[in-house]
C-alpha cells in the first residue's frame, strides 16, 4: 500500500499545480476527521480498504501490476490523496509544508507539445546544422573563394546522380588564342602569321592622304598598293583578301578600348582619349565575350588597331601610324537564337557603306554566297578543338541603306509582332553576302579538368556537356577533357527534321550499347517533341552525353526532363549569363566566377573560382553534409521519441491518467543544456579523413542509393527509442522502493546517460568539442541536481542504491545495442570502416 499510497500523493501535487480543485490541510485535523473524510473506518485497530490485499508498509514494496490495478479504481473518481499518503507516512511530511488535497474528475488526452518539440528542435538543429556546413564549406582552403550563398541545401550535394555542365569557361579557360585564319585557297596557322602581317604592311605602305568626310575629323587614310608588274596574280588577290578579312575582323565586334587616365599638371585626371594618346602600354579592351577580344587583339598583332569607340564611331590605326574613321550606323548585337551579329559602317574618307556580318557555321551557311570549303574547313577546325566564326561582307550603296533604314525604322515603331518585324527586315539585308574567312579560336582546359572528371565518373555521377559550340568542336573537347575516354566509343546521334527520321535513329541508337551520346539542339529538339520518354530513357543509359549547339532554353528543359523522368538529383555549373536559367533549374546550382561576368555566380546555390574544387565541395563536404543531417536528425528524433515511449509507458500503467512523468524545468533542460550540445556536436562527425574520401570516390556513390536515411532507418531508430523507452521506464518503476520522486530521480538520470552515452557509442571521430560537450552536460545535469529539490531527492540520489539502480538501468538500455552494432560491424562491415582499418 505504501507504493500505491506515495505515487497517488505526488499524482495530487502535480495536479495541484495544473490548477485542479484543490484545498490546504489544517495540521489541527486528527487522524480520525481524517479517516472519517476518506470514508475509511476509524477507531484503533482499524484498516483502509483493500488492506487484505496488498502489502503493507512493513511488507515488500508493491510492484506496478498492483499499482495499476488500485490506480485504475480510484483515478475515474474524485479521490482525496493527500491524506492517505499521511495515514501511512506521516514522518515523511516535511514540517509547515501545506498539503494539497487533489480531485480529478476523468481522464484526459496526453499534451501533444512533447511531439511537437520533436518536430521543432528537428527543424531548429538542422538549420542550424546547415550553416555550420556553410561556414565549414567557406573557411576551407582548399577550394579558397568558394561562396554558399543559401544555407537549405548543403546535403543536396552529397546525393547527385547527373552534373550538367556548360564548356566554355567552365571545362576551359575561356582565355581565347587566335590560332588560324582560312581564305578559302590558303590557310594561315600561328607559325604563318608574319605573313599576313607583311601583307598589312604592305596594304597601308603608300597611302594618299584624303580630306575627311566628317568635316574636321581626323585624317583618314586609304590603302593605295604597289603596282608590281613582277608579281603573280593570285598574290595580289590573296594580299586583298587578307587586307579585307583583317578589316572586317577588326570591325565587326562589340569591343571598346579603355584608357587608364593620366593626372595633368594641375592634378585634375586626363584621360588618354582626350589627348588622343594612343599607345598600347595603357590600352585594355574589354567586351561581352573573350572571343571577341580574342580577335581584336589579333588584329592588333598583325598591324591593323582598334584605338577608339564610340556609341556612334570607332577609329583603326594603320602599321603606318594613320588613322581611319568609321560612322556606325547600324549594330545587331548577338543572341542565342540568331547565333551571330553585324554592323553597318561608313568609311569617313570615301563615304563607302558596308555591312560586316560574324556568326557560327550553321547561321551564316544560308547567308553567304555559294562555295565549296566553308562546310569542310569548318569541320576540320573544330575537330582540333578550335571555336569558329565565319566573317563576310556586303557594299551598299547609298539608295540601299537608305531604304533598308526606312522600314527598319518602321519595323521598330511597329505596335503588333515588332520583333518579328524587324528580323524580316534584317533577314532581307543579309543575303548573298560575300564570305572572306574563317577564323579559328583556341581555348584551353582548365587545370586539372581531366582528373576532376574522373573522380566524378568514378563516383557515380552521370555527367552530361551542354554547349553552344559545334559538334566537332564538342566532341574534340569531350575527349580531350576525358569526359568521354578515349576507349569509349561515340554515337553520334545523326541530324533528324521529322518524326519518321527520330524514330529510325532512336532504334539504331537502342542497338548500342556503353557508348556515349553525343546530339545536337536541332535533333534533341525533335526527338522530345515526338519521342520524350524514349529518348531520355535511352540517354539516362549513356556514361556521358554531349549536347551541342543547346540554347539556354534547352538547358534548363534537359535539366527539368532528368528530374521529372528520373527523380534523381540534378546538379548544374556554369559561368555564364546563358546558364542561369539551367542553374535555377537544377536542384543544387554552381557558378562559376568567370570572364563573361557574375551572372551564375549570384544566381547559383554555390559560387566556385575553379571547376576543379567541385571534386571536394562534392566528395568531402557534400558526403559529410548527407551524412551529418541524416545522423543529426535520427538523434533528434531518438531523442524525442525515447521520452515520449516513457510518457507513454507511464500512462498505459495507470489507465492513461493525464498525469506528465517529468515537468517544468525538467523537460525544458532534457532538450536544452541536458542533451543539445552533444546531439549537435554530431556536425563534426566525419567516417574518414578528406584525403580518403578524394582517393575512393566510391564512398560517394554509396549515399546515393539513399540508405542513410530512408524508412528503414527511420524505423530501426523507431524501434531503439521504444525499446529504450520502455526499459528506462519498466526499470525505474521496477526498482523505485517508496516514493514517486525516486522514480523521477532513477529514469530521468538513466534518460540523460542513455542519451549522452548513445552520442558518444555512434561518434567516428572524435573532435575536442564533442568532447567538451559531453562532459559539459553532464555537469550541467549534475549540478542542477542540487538546485531542483523540487524534483529530486538529494538524500536519496547520493546514496549507492541509486546509483547502482542507474547504472544497472542505463547499462541494460545500452550494451545489448552496441554489441548489435559490433557484430554487424564485424561481419557486415560499411565500406567506410574497411577503409578505416
Amino acid at each position: 500500500m505504501s507504493c500505491i499510497t506515495s505515487f497517488v500523493s505526488v499524482f495530487g501535487r502535480n495536479r495541484d499545480r495544473g490548477g485542479d480543485l484543490h484545498r490546504q490541510r489544517d495540521p489541527k485535523r486528527s487522524e480520525h476527521v481524517l479517516r472519517q473524510e476518506q470514508g475509511w473506518p476509524s477507531g484503533p485497530g482499524a484498516e483502509p480498504p483493500h488492506q487484505s490485499s496488498v502489502p503493507g508498509p512493513g511488507g515488500s514494496v508493491c510492484r506496478h501490476g498492483g499499482a495499476a490495478r488500485l490506480c485504475g479504481s480510484l483515478v475515474p473518481q474524485p479521490v482525496q490523496i493527500r491524506g492517505a499518503f499521511l495515514l501511512h507516512h506521516p514522518h515523511q511530511v516535511p514540517k509547515n509544508e501545506p498539503d494539497v488535497w487533489c480531485q480529478t474528475s476523468e481522464p484526459k488526452n496526453l499534451d501533444p507539445d512533447c511531439l511537437l518539440s520533436v518536430f521543432s528542435s528537428l527543424r531548429v538543429n538542422l538549420d542550424m546544422g546547415k550553416s555550420a556546413y556553410g561556414w565549414m564549406i567557406m573557411k576551407d582552403e582548399n577550394i579558397p573563394g568558394t561562396v554558399v550563398r543559401t544555407s537549405t541545401i548543403p546535403e543536396e550535394l552529397g546525393r547527385l546522380v547527373y552534373l550538367l555542365t556548360d564548356k566554355t569557361g567552365t571545362l576551359t579557360q575561356n582565355e581565347m588564342i587566335f590560332k588560324r585564319l582560312h581564305l578559302g585557297t590558303v590557310s594561315y596557322g600561328t607559325d604563318t602569321m608574319d605573313e599576313i602581317q607583311s601583307h598589312i604592311i604592305q596594304s597601308y605602305a603608300q597611302v594618299v592622304p584624303q580630306p575627311s568626310g566628317g568635316g574636321g575629323g581626323p585624317s583618314g587614310a586609304t590603302p593605295s598598293r604597289k603596282t608590281q608588274p613582277s608579281a603573280p596574280k593570285v598574290r595580289k588577290s590573296v594580299s586583298s583578301r587578307i587586307h579585307e578579312a583583317v578589316k572586317a575582323i577588326a570591325l565587326c565586334h562589340n569591343v571598346t578600348p579603355v584608357y587608364e587616365s593620366h593626372p595633368s599638371v594641375n592634378g585634375e585626371p586626363e584621360s588618354a582619349e582626350a589627348d588622343q594618346d594612343f599607345s598600347d602600354d595603357n590600352r585594355t579592351y574589354q567586351a561581352s565575350s573573350p572571343d571577341e577580344v580574342a580577335l581584336v587583339r589579333w588584329t592588333e598583332s598583325v598591324g591593323l588597331t582598334l584605338v577608339n569607340r564610340d556609341l556612334t564611331s570607332l577609329q583603326l590605326k594603320t602599321p603606318a601610324a594613320q588613322i581611319l574613321s568609321f560612322h556606325i550606323l547600324q549594330i545587331f548585337p548577338f543572341t542565342s537564337e540568331s547565333k551571330r551579329m553585324g554592323i553597318i559602317v561608313r568609311e569617313e574618307s570615301t563615304g563607302e557603306i558596308t555591312f560586316y556580318m560574324k556568326g557560327a557555321d550553321v547561321a551564316m551557311a544560308s547567308i553567304v554566297q555559294y562555295n565549296d570549303w566553308l562546310e569542310e574547313e569548318c569541320g576540320n577546325m573544330a575537330r582540333e578543338g578550335l571555336r569558329t566564326l565565319v566573317v563576310s561582307k556586303k557594299c551598299l550603296s547609298e539608295e540601299q541603306y537608305q531604304d533598308f533604314e526606312n522600314r527598319y525604322n518602321q519595323a521598330k515603331l511597329s505596335i503588333h509582332d515588332r520583333a518579328l518585324k524587324v528580323a524580316a527586315v534584317v533577314e532581307s539585308l543579309e543575303r548573298e553576302m560575300e564570305l572572306l574567312c574563317l577564323t579559328g579560336v583556341e581555348d584551353q582546359l582548365q587545370a586539372d579538368v581531366r582528373p576532376t572528371l574522373e573522380l566524378l565518373r568514378n563516383a557515380g555521377i552521370k555527367i552530361w556537356m551542354l554547349t553552344g559550340d559545334k559538334l566537332e568542336t564538342a566532341t574534340c573537347i569531350a575527349k580531350s577533357s576525358h569526359l568521354v575516354s578515349r576507349s569509349q566509343d561515340i554515337h553520334i546521334f545523326r541530324p533528324v527534321s521529322n518524326r519518321g527520321e527520330a524514330h529510325l535513329e532512336l532504334n539504331a541508337f537502342r542497338r548500342k550499347h556503353d557508348c556515349a551520346l553525343v546530339i545536337s539542339g536541332d535533333s534533341l529538339e525533335v526527338c522530345l517533341r515526338y519521342y520524350e520518354h524514349e529518348f531520355v530513357e535511352l540517354a539516362c543509359q549513356c556514361p556521358a552525353v554531349v549536347c551541342c549547339r543547346c540554347s539556354p532554353t534547352q538547358k534548363a528543359q534537359i535539366v527539368r526532363l532528368l528530374q521529372q523522368h528520373t527523380a534523381n538529383r540534378t546538379c548544374a555549373i556554369g559561368d555564364g549569363g546563358n546558364d542561369v536559367s539551367m542553374i535555377q533549374a537544377a536542384d543544387c546550382g554552381i557558378g562559376i566566377e568567370g570572364k563573361e561576368g557574375k551572372q551564375a555566380s549570384l544566381a547559383a546555390d554555390f559560387s566556385i573560382t575553379q571547376f576543379k574544387h567541385i571534386g571536394r565541395l562534392l566528395m568531402v563536404h557534400g558526403r559529410n553534409s548527407y551524412k551529418r543531417s541524416a545522423a543529426l536528425g535520427q538523434f533528434v528524433m531518438h531523442r524525442g521519441m525515447i521520452i515520449s515511449t516513457m510518457q507513454a509507458v507511464f500512462s498505459s500503467i495507470f489507465y492513461f491518467a493525464s498525469v506528465p512523468l517529468y515537468q517544468g524545468f525538467l523537460m525544458v533542460g532534457y532538450a536544452t543544456i541536458y542533451t543539445m550540445f552533444p546531439v549537435f556536436s554530431l556536425v563534426l562527425d566525419q567516417d574518414v579523413k578528406p584525403e580518403m574520401a578524394l582517393l575512393y570516390p566510391e564512398l560517394y556513390k554509396d549515399l546515393t542509393k539513399g540508405r542513410s536515411l530512408s524508412f528503414k532507418t527511420f524505423l530501426i531508430w523507431v524501434l531503439i527509442s521504444v525499446y529504450q523507452g520502455g526499459i528506462l521506464m519498466y526499470g525505474g518503476l521496477v526498482l523505485f522502493e517508496s516514493e514517486f520522486v525516486h522514480v523521477v530521480a532513477i529514469s530521468f538520470t538513466a534518460l540523460v546517460l542513455t542519451e549522452l552515452l548513445m552520442v558518444a557509442l555512434t561518434i567516428r571521430t572524435w573532435h575536442l568539442f564533442m568532447v567538451l560537450a559531453e562532459f559539459f552536460s553532464l555537469g550541467c545535469y549534475l549540478a542542477s541536481l542540487a538546485f531542483l529539490n523540487e524534483y529530486f531527492d538529494l538524500s536519496f540520489i547520493t546514496t549507492w542504491p541509486f546509483l547502482w539502480k542507474v547504472s544497472a538501468i542505463t547499462l541494460v538500455s545500452c550494451l545489448p545495442l552496441y554489441i548489435i552494432k559490433y557484430l554487424k560491424r564485424k561481419f557486415s562491415p560499411p565500406s567506410y570502416s574497411k577503409l578505416s582499418s
